[in-house]
């Protein structure tokens, strides 16, 4: 099963509610106004609630936008179950295509100028990416701390998913996986017939 850092959250019915609503109204206003534009009181009047119940849930639209941010993809991992694998070269490919297609999208619904989303976007799936990582590598000897690998995949496996997603035409996200993968697999020490 999953880590409890991987976990998604279990809240009470209410507060899930809650909470869906300020994404929602979150979502839906970044997409109209641009992130900067965006404020507190623009969120708590789409959404139905007092300013009082968003810091209740949230200190601000950046806390906001980083559990989006991380609720998103972790639930894309989910949705691969990706969370309940082990290190292979297959589940890693498809982490590599889960996080070029994920970045992709999540950097697409920011306006062009707006680069402080895309750093956003950046700490929140290599932090998922970190800790994914080091769930797998528990289970794989390894000649540096598992830490260190961990830190190295993740931020390579990200460095090449934006590099991917800002070609004005990529490639299919399949063949960049396969391209991709031995570069990553090799710094784990896969082999091409598996761990």
């Amino acid at each position: 099963m999953l880590t409890e850092k991987l976990a998604p959250e279990k809240l009470d019915p209410r507060v899930r509610r809650t909470r869906s609503l300020l994404e929602q109204a979150f979502f839906d206003l970044v997409q109209e106004k641009g992130f900067q534009d965006v404020t507190v009181q623009d969120i708590t009047e789409r959404a139905g609630v007092n300013r009082a119940t968003f810091y209740a849930h949230f200190p601000d639209k950046y806390a906001l936008l980083d559990h989006n941010i991380r609720q998103g993809f972790l639930k894309e991992i989910d949705k691969r179950m990706l969370n309940a694998c082990h290190l292979t070269l297959d589940n890693l490919r498809n982490l590599i295509i889960a996080v070029c297609e994920f970045t992709r999208s999540a950097n697409g619904h920011c306006k062009p100028a707006q680069g402080q989303f895309e750093s956003l976007v950046e700490t929140q799936v290599k932090a998922v990416l970190h800790e994914l990582m080091l769930k797998w590598l528990e289970q794989v000897p390894l000649s540096v701390p598992a830490e260190t690998a961990a830190t190295a995949a993740s931020w390579a496996i990200y460095g090449l998913a934006l590099q991917w997603s800002h070609a004005k035409q990529p490639r299919p996200v399949e063949a960049y996986a396969a391209e991709v993968l031995p570069l990553i697999a090799s710094n784990l020490n896969l082999s091409s017939t598996g761990v």
